[in-house]
């Protein structure tokens, strides 16, 4: 079956082949004591990639931000400011968060305008805002407006936190309309133009690199502090060095070919929108991203089409956009698919509404 459901966006698996021989998978004792090997190369790789000063990995991003807004949000003056469209991790850590002290408040997705009114709000009460985000949303298909959030942060003594999972590997520097991803994969800041000052970008490598472990990247004092104050790196396992090795891996062989990758990809999508539009599927947004969602006239003709496309040999997913509740038909789009993959997904959608258009007119 031609699978369009997996979220290894460059094509990255890291058969155990490819990983070379290790001791021990795992040291048997946590970070806070002593980084597995291998983790500390990683993470000033990555804080490069990144235009960080500093990085340090994590087995998850629900390590990593479960600690980390518990930091950030330290002292009776602190508020956490949450998109309301943000990625479900961010949301139970903010939670989390609030429980050991913080105030908790979410704003409108990707508003702007919305974030600084509540950051107004929040410094006229005294307090210093925490914005928390998704670099990029696959749900409605846009990227973040980081640009403004630093500056509101900023403006109001506070700090920006970015769940960059989605990006990282796949949007770099210098977009354009030739290539809307940009060039060499470090995420949504390089994506941006931004610096990373005043702002802490944590990413799963699970999409990008297929590389199951997570990078907290940013000023170097902010990850020393956090470093020193992480109570996950305590009391659970750091990454294992099967992790931290397909990381390097992922990292290396992006630095020869993730271009060649990401423009191969790039085509593939543009494909993709194209074929399902000459069958009357709306694409959400227009970014090209690997993520690819589609409307039809109804829940029940979404449904169908999943159920069509299952039955001749395509999986897709069933999603929800963060715009409501309705289920949209969404196709992952990887490096490793083939222009007759997508043709494939197209023919059979073809078909079904050939069918569909037959029993409209016997009717």
């Amino acid at each position: 079956m031609t699978d369009f459901a997996s979220s290894l966006y460059l094509g990255m698996q890291h058969a155990s082949s490819t990983l070379g021989h290790w001791p021990a998978l795992t040291l048997g004792r946590p970070a806070a004591l002593a980084e597995p090997p291998g983790a500390d190369e990683v993470a000033a790789h990555l804080a490069r990639l990144q235009g960080a000063q500093a990085a340090t990995l994590l087995p998850s991003t629900l390590h990593l931000f479960w600690d980390l807004l518990r930091l950030l949000g330290r002292g009776a003056r602190a508020v956490l400011l949450l998109d309301s469209g943000a990625y479900p991790i961010l949301h139970w850590a903010a939670e989390g968060a609030c429980a050991a002290g913080p105030r908790f408040h979410r704003f409108a997705h990707y508003d702007a305008t919305a974030l600084a009114k509540a950051a107004r709000y929040c410094a006229k009460a005294g307090l210093r805002p925490v914005v928390v985000c998704d670099g990029f949303c696959p749900g409605c298909n846009r990227t973040a407006p980081l640009r403004d959030y630093a500056e509101i942060a900023r403006a109001h003594g506070g700090s920006l936190v970015v769940d960059d999972t989605q990006a990282l590997g796949v949007l770099g520097a210098s977009p354009s309309p030739s290539c809307p991803y940009g060039h060499g994969g470090g995420g949504s800041l390089r994506w941006h133009g931004l610096e990373a000052v005043g702002v802490a970008i944590g990413a799963s490598l699970a999409k990008g690199y297929g590389a199951p472990l997570a990078v907290l990247a940013g000023g170097g004092e902010l990850v020393a502090r956090f470093r020193q104050a992480s109570q996950t790196r305590v009391h659970c396992s750091p990454p294992s060095v099967a992790a931290i090795r397909a990381a390097r891996c992922a990292l290396d062989a992006s630095t020869r070919w993730g271009e060649a990758w990401r423009k191969r990809l790039l085509g593939l999508v543009l494909r993709l929108r194209s074929t399902l539009r000459s069958v009357g599927l709306a694409a959400i947004g227009s970014f090209p991203f690997p993520v690819q969602s589609f409307v039809a006239a109804s829940t029940p003709a979404v449904i169908e089409l999943h159920r069509r496309l299952a039955a001749g040999g395509v999986r897709t997913l069933l999603t929800h956009s963060c715009a409501g509740p309705a289920p949209h038909l969404t196709f992952v789009v990887t490096a490793r698919h083939s222009v007759a993959d997508i043709d494939q997904a197209g023919d059979v959608l073809a078909r079904a509404r050939a069918g569909a258009d037959a029993a409209a007119t016997t009717v």
